[in-house]
Order: structure tokens, then C-alpha cells, then sequence
């Protein structure tokens, strides 16, 4: 069956009969959805919506965490022809009206009653006609999504069938809006078959199909997530939903997935749970061993074959075995995209007989522009570019595409539009590189290179990169523009500082002491400079500030998708980012 819209996955699902092609928990129980069950919930949905008097072009808002009940009305809506306006469950009030009115929303579906009072917070300033609530519960202000998929047929409708197959490539699929790291969220128009396109090329020689299983826990809001679970769906591979990000060690552990994609975030987090569990000791001598013997071992991983050397076979019986059991121990494919993934990160994973397959997109790409799979791997790389799309580099080293899963424009943003197009080809507002063998190389972002006054660019991803590779850093956030040299905002991993701080007899009651004492602040100087060793004496960090502050979504020093709002760093400690410039820079930094 040749995909061209996202309504042939879902009959591709259908056509499947498969028992189970989703999981979700119950009662601290994992209960299965059939591709039955999820045609009589889908084409339930429909009806009700059909009867609402939503039709094609009409936009329907998703506000959830993942769910199959996204996946629900995610389907519901495109087989009438409408288009999905997906909304982050951590966004404001002010913010999901923002994004209803720009978009003309008529309809909503939401999560939980807390989604839910937070929609009818702000009602009366929107277009929204029905309020669909996914959750058990009675309410007067909404559908109970229960009941919809009710409603739905115990077999096959050949005529609603027959006219969601009509809906067509050119037809307007979805609105993703951006994350926003630089201002005000952009609607990106996606239709039918820029979706279709992409994934039918993205994830080619990787061999997925119902053996295998994979857990959507990256937000379903984001295009990555969203683009995974068509491609699953696609292969009848069996979806778990992890609704909560912090709960995937413990999903990890109780589904065993075969399939796992993540942002670098999220392999960093693993990463520093098992150095933090390794402790000191004689295990942590075990490890530093295991590990000096893998890196020696890791070219054998990323050519795909296990090492042979009988130091790596013993240091996998001791140690890198129970390394991967915690990542649920069946996961053959790992998949990372998003964002760049440090290469020391990728060396540590070789390392341990686990070969990160990284790659490259955006939102208004559908996303995938390149990747590495298993025929075609070089680590470092975002990999190879989709064979159907078009990507060369600017005289200024921008990264352009072009092709058929390109986006349509900006809704309601013209001039947007207009500017990030060229001769046909988009603007991605990425640097990167192409090697002789085709492998995409992205190194920064076009508008975050800090410029310093000496006139001097400096790419900050990389460096914050190697700075978030220790475990005692969280978050890091270069900053110099305009300035004589860089600096960095270090947000700690607490739980790792607050372990080094009783070791080394450190006494602090709260957080603002800990970081403000000599012995952390020397602490950190350290890990900067050994990070300062690897770096050009213009992009060297010369001051550092600690802070006893996290940086989370919550808070607006994240993105939904877990990047760094730098503006926004910038703007809360710009008080103590001129206190530290003011301040006389020690000898050894300079």
C-alpha cells in the first residue's frame, strides 16, 4: 500500500487486524487497543465531530499529554479533512489563547479536568464551540470523549471509509507551532502529504514491523513525537504511552520496548542516572575500566557488530548488560533527534555496545531532513539526507532543503513566509556541513551564534554540550554577545552535587549557600576549564555563575521540547550577568 496521506496509516492500522497496537495503563495494569478497537473509537470521534458541522479546512485543538486518546482524535479529525492544531499541556492559559485564536479553533479535546478548567479560563476570548474532555468524568462544560468513541461502528463503514480516502495530498493536515525559543510561536502548515512523504522515507532499512514495540513519551505537541508514531503505526509497531516524562525509567522497565527515540536530553538523564548509581567505591573502579576497555571497542558498535575482544565480552557480563536492562534491555534501535547529540555522549553509548542512531529536522521539514540508519552510520553525523528531498549549503554555511515534505508557509504570517524562502528553497536557520560521502553535519544555530565585541563568532551548542556530558551540570547557558568574552550560567544536577557536597564535608543548609560556597565554586571553575582545554582561546569561558535555580519547562528556561531559551536566561540573571562582567577576570582564565 503506497502511503500519501496520513489517513492511509490509519487504514494500513485497520487493514493490519492486529490484536494490539497500543498499550496504555489501567489500574497499574498494561491493557492492549486492537486496530478494532481503534477503528470503532476513531470513526466514533468522527461522527460526533461530523455532526458538529466540522468539515474540511475546519481546525481541531488538541491539549494533552500522550495518550491514546490523542492518537484518537488526532485521526478522527484528519479523516474529515480537518486540520490538527496540537497545543503543549505545559503552556499557560495565555498562552494555549494565543495559539486558539491564531489558529480558529473550534473544537477542543483535553486531557484532564485541570486542561479543562484551564480552556474554560479563557472560553469566552475564543472561537472554541465544543470542549471534548479525554479523562472519566462528568462535566457540563464537556463531551465526555468516552461516549464519542461509543458511537463508533462494531465493523467496516464502506461509506465513511470511502470519503476519508477522498481527503487528499494538497489538503491541510495539521498547524504545529514553533517552540518559540526566539519569540512568538509560528503556526507551520503541514498538509496531507508533506507528512505522508517524510515518514515514508524516513525510516527506511531500520526493519521495524508487530514484533516491535516503542514508547511515545516525547510530546505528542511536537513534531518528532508526532512524525514516530505515524512511522509505528505505519510498520504496526506497538505503541506504549508514557504520559509523564519523569515515569520512562519505570515504563522502560515494565514494557521492555524494542524501539526507542529520544531528544539528547533524554540521553543525558540516563546517562547520569547510572553514573550517579555507580557511586564510588570499588564499583566505580569496575566501571572506569569497563568503559576504557569499551571506548577502545566502540568502532565495532557504530559498524553494528559486537566486539570481539575478550576484555569487552567480560566487561559486558559485569557491566554494560546491566546498563542496557535499565533501558528495558530489548531496545534494538535508538534513534535521537532534536537537537545536536554530544559526541562524547555517542563515544559513551559505543562504549557500552549501543549505537545511537542521530538525526536531523524540523518542524516545517515534516520534520526528518537526514538521518543515520543501519546500512549508513558515520557518529558525529545527523546522518545521510531523505533520498526524496533536496538539501544543499549556503555560501554562509545555512543549511537549505527543498522537497516534497517542506511545509506549505506560516499561517496567517505572510511575510514570515515569504522571508524564509529563497529561489524555492527554505531556510532552516541551521550551519552545518556536508562530508564526501553525503553525511549531513549540523554544528549551530544561524541566529544563536554569539558574536563578541571583538567581533569574534562563537557557536555556544557545542560548548554546552561537553560543559551538560558532566554529571554535575544540568543545564548550561554560554553567553557573550556584544561582550569583551563568554561566560556560562550553570544550572546544577542537584541530586549529584548534594551527593559530591557530604562526600567532601560540605555544609549548607539550602541551595543558595551550596552553590555559593568556595569549595562548589571551585568546583565548577574545574569542569569549565577542563572544557576550556578543548576549545579555541577566543571561545574560552572566563567566568562562570553558578545558579541555585533549575532550568524546567515550568519555569520558561526550557522549551516543551527541552531547549534552552537563552533570551530568556539572559533576561532573569541580567543583574548577576553584569555583576560577573564588572568583576576583574582571574589571571589563569584570562
Amino acid at each position: 500500500m503506497n502511503v500519501q496521506t496520513i489517513n492511509d496509516i490509519f487504514f494500513n492500522v485497520v487493514q493490519r487486524d492486529l490484536p494490539r497496537i497500543m498499550l496504555h495503563k489501567k489500574n497499574a495494569e498494561w491493557v492492549p487497543i486492537s486496530s478494532r478497537e481503534l477503528y470503532r473509537n476513531v470513526v466514533g470521534v468522527a461522527r460526533v465531530l461530523r455532526s458538529w458541522g466540522i468539515a474540511k479546512g475546519d481546525r481541531v485543538a488538541i491539549l494533552s499529554e500522550n495518550r491514546p486518546e490523542w492518537a484518537v482524535a488526532d485521526f478522527a479529525s484528519m479523516l474529515l479533512g480537518a486540520a490538527v492544531v496540537p497545543i503543549y499541556p505545559t503552556l499557560t492559559a495565555d498562552q494555549t489563547l494565543y495559539l486558539l485564536n491564531d489558529s480558529g479553533a473550534r473544537v477542543i479535546f483535553v486531557s484532564t479536568p485541570v486542561q479543562l478548567e484551564k480552556v474554560l479560563s479563557i472560553r469566552d476570548h475564543t472561537a472554541l464551540e465544543h470542549i471534548v474532555l479525554m479523562e472519566d468524568g462528568a462535566s457540563e462544560s464537556a463531551a465526555p470523549m468516552r461516549d464519542l468513541m461509543a458511537k463508533g461502528p462494531t465493523e467496516r463503514d464502506p461509506d465513511f471509509d470511502r470519503q476519508a480516502l477522498a481527503v487528499a495530498p494538497c489538503d491541510l493536515a495539521t498547524i504545529m507551532y514553533t517552540s518559540g525559543t526566539t519569540g512568538t510561536p509560528k503556526g507551520a502548515m503541514l498538509t496531507q502529504g508533506n507528512l505522508a512523504s517524510n515518514l515514508f522515507h524516513s525510516l527506511d532499512f531500520y526493519g521495524l514491523g508487530p514484533s516491535h514495540l516503542s514508547i511515545s513519551f516525547l510530546p505528542l505537541s511536537h513534531i518528532t513525537s508526532r512524525h514516530v508514531d505515524y512511522a509505528m503505526f505505519w510498520h504496526g509497531v506497538t505503541i506504549a504511552y508514557c504520559p509523564i516524562i519523569d515515569e520512562l525509567k519505570q515504563v522502560l522497565a515494565e514494557v521492555h520496548p524494542t524501539v526507542l527515540v529520544g531528544v539528547p536530553r533524554v540521553y543525558e538523564k540516563l546517562h547520569n542516572q547510572v553514573i550517579e548509581k555507580i557511586g564510588n567505591g570499588s564499583k566505580r573502579k569496575l566501571y572506569e575500566w569497563a568503559i576504557k576497555v569499551g571506548r577502545k571497542n566502540r568502532y565495532a558498535t557504530f559498524d553494528g557488530k559486537r566486539p570481539r575482544d575478550p576484555r569487552w565480552m567480560l566487561a559486558d557480563l559485569l557491566v554494560y548488560s546491566k546498563i542496557r536492562k535499565s533501558l528495558g534491555g530489548r531496545v534494538q534501535v535508538f534513534v535521537s533527534g532534536g537537537a545536536p547529540l554530544n559526541r562524547d555522549l555517542i563515544d559513551w553509548y559505543g562504549s557500552i555496545g549501543i549505537r545511537i542512531f542521530e538525526g536531523y529536522g524540523m518542524t516545517e521539514t515534516s520534520p526528518v531532513i537526514a538521518l543515520n540508519n543501519p546500512k549508513a552510520y558515520r557518529p558525529g553525523s545527523v546522518g545521510r539526507c531523505l533520498s526524496n528531498l533536496q538539501v544543499r549549503i549556503a555560501d554562509d554555511g545555512e543549511i537549505l532543503v527543498k522537497g516534497p515534505s517542506v511545509f506549505q508557509g506560516y499561517w496567517n504570517k505572510a511575510l514570515e513566509t515569504a522571508t524564509a524562502f529563497e529561489g524555492g528553497w527554505f531556510h532552516t536557520g541551521d550551519i552545518g556541513h556536508i562530508d564526501e560521502d553525503g553525511f549531513l553535519y549540523v554544528t549551530d544555530r544561524k541566529k544563536d551564534l554569539i558574536k563578541t565585541s571583538g567581533g569574534k563568532f562563537i557557536a555556544p551548542q557545542p560548548i554546552e554540550l561537553s560543559l551538560k556530558s558532566n554529571p554535575l551540570v544540568a543545564e548550561a547557558a554560554v553567553i557573550g554577545d556584544r561582550r569583551k568574552f563568554p561566560m556560562v550560567i550553570i544550572a546544577p544536577q542537584f541530586s549529584a552535587l548534594e551527593r559530591w557536597a557530604m562526600e567532601a564535608g560540605v555544609s549548607a543548609p539550602h541551595r543558595e549557600s551550596l552553590v555559593a560556597d568556595e569549595r562548589v565554586q571551585a568546583l565548577y571553575k574545574e569542569i569549565v576549564g577542563e572544557a576550556n582545554q578543548k576549545l579555541a582561546r577566543f571561545e574560552k569561558i572566563k567566568k562562570v555563575l553558578v545558579v541555585p535555580d533549575e532550568f524546567t519547562v515550568a519555569n520558561g528556561a526550557l522549551t516543551p521540547t527541552l531547549k534552552l531559551k537563552r533570551r530568556v536566561i539572559e533576561e532573569r540573571y541580567g543583574d548577576l550577568i553584569d555583576r560577573v562582567y564588572s568583576a576583574p577576570v582571574d589571571s589563569a582564565a584570562a
